[in-house]
């Protein structure tokens, strides 16, 4: 069974909520897709069918050709409906007869996992066809669905059917992307660690009409409740403020048309309302950020007394701090954000190595102080933790040499020699 700690999802929830849907979507930017497939492959003797689309494919027959080849290779024979009906069937009728060759399978339990499916285009034809295949599914058999894009149609009316669950989104801060809801609002995710992406109902914002809206967007995103002033200080501090208002508007519309292109219904949607002289966040729009989320989880682990609850909250955090804010963005603002966020991610690392130190699991604790001093080498403290462990774990050599990387760090940047507490510890290893 794979650790609950690692994943945040043990085998049996997995189970559980997979159970009796015909669709399994793995979430789109989830950090654990390999996971999820080992809980196919431990679940089932013989029963997954895998296919991983090996690049773009040129339209629904070519990817179902390549899914032909590859599954007879296991399932000598199969598929003969579906290569009879890709001759010159409609889409539907495609899709039916996939369903009939699952069916005709022996086998108990079947399960076909599609990986890479943003490799073919989601348009009304695959639509077409997966509704169909979804429909005629015989009840030994699912569907998986790993893609890094994903579009509502066709899955989100299997989403209000319950018959589709998504798994790899439980510790999100709202529903979102397929959510059950009577009334869908678009769904707008932000990952602004590492480079910056910008998610607008399943489709990635790839094109932005230069870097000053991206910008403006990330800092509308990581500030949710600013002046139009402080907007004016930040990108146009030398600009009248006449000039400032314009190049203000048009970039700001800019955004909206980049949003609601990617929602596609026709309609405008804008990120921000102008409310008592703050621009807020717009309610039309449900948001994702993962910054917000990895700050939600670092105040709860700092405000919890349950070492397992701060240990689950600090695992969380490190998770979702994939790399340090927006880089290489180098404009002030987020500079300052980054330093800051980056403070905290060290912070977490350290609160899990002193967890673990309470546990007596030194090797743990150790790699997470090593974590730690990547991100904040200047602290003598978590040098001495370190050296700590080493003793711990009797690797006084190593403690020593923990000691000569501080005493020279120091050296060069500041022009002192370590503390008498750090020089203590080290007359313990003489």
């Amino acid at each position: 069974m794979l650790s609950h700690r690692v994943t945040n999802v043990s085998f049996e929830s997995f189970r559980a909520s997979s159970d009796g849907k015909k669709v399994i979507l793995l979430y789109p930017w989830t950090n654990h897709r390999n996971i999820f497939l080992s809980y196919f492959l431990n679940d089932l003797d013989e029963g997954l069918l895998y296919y991983r689309l090996p690049g773009h494919a040129d339209g629904l027959r070519h990817w179902l050709r390549g899914l032909l080849d590859e599954i007879r290779v296991v399932a000598p024979g199969f598929g003969q409906s579906l290569e009879h009906a890709l001759d010159n069937a409609a889409a539907a009728e495609i899709g039916a007869a996939l369903a009939t060759d699952l069916d005709a399978l022996q086998l108990e339990r079947v399960v076909l996992y599609l990986d890479e499916l943003d490799r073919v285009a989601q348009d009304e034809e695959f639509s077409r066809f997966m509704n169909a295949a979804i429909a005629h599914l015989p009840a030994k058999a699912q569907l998986a669905v790993n893609s890094r894009m994903l579009t509502y149609d066709p899955w989100i009316s299997w989403v209000n059917r319950d018959e589709l669950v998504v798994l790899g989104a439980e510790h999100r801060s709202s529903n979102l992307l397929f959510s059950k809801e009577s009334s869908l609002k678009p769904q707008l995710e932000i990952y602004a660690f590492g480079r910056g992406h910008a998610v607008s109902n399943g489709r990635e914002i790839s094109s932005w009409d230069g870097a000053l809206p991206r910008n403006l967007f990330f800092y509308f995103i990581d500030n949710p409740s600013v002046t139009r002033d402080q907007i004016f200080e930040i990108f146009w501090p030398k600009l009248s403020a006449r000039n400032a208002a314009n190049v203000f508007h048009v970039t700001k519309r800019t955004i909206t048309e980049r949003i609601s292109n990617h929602v596609g219904d026709g309609k405008s949607y804008e990120l921000t309302n102008y409310s008592t002289g703050f621009y807020v966040p717009s309610g039309k729009i449900v948001r994702h950020y993962d910054v917000a989320d990895f700050e939600g989880a670092m105040e709860g682990a700092m405000l919890s007394n349950d070492d397992h609850e701060r240990e689950l909250l600090y695992l969380r955090a490190i998770e979702i701090y994939r790399a340090p804010f927006l880089h290489p963005v180098k404009l002030p603002w987020v500079a300052e954000r980054r330093n800051q966020l980056k403070s905290m991610y060290a912070e977490a690392l350290i609160g899990m190595a002193r967890l673990k130190t309470g546990q007596g699991a030194w090797e743990e604790a150790l790699g997470y102080y090593a974590r730690a001093l990547k991100e904040a080498p200047q602290r003598e403290d978590l040098h001495r933790d370190a050296m700590r462990m080493y003793i711990n774990l009797g690797r006084n050599g190593d403690a020593r040499q923990q000691y000569l990387l501080l005493e020279r760090l120091l050296k060069k940047e500041l022009g002192v020699k370590p503390s008498a507490e750090t020089q203590a510890l080290l007359n313990l290893l003489n």
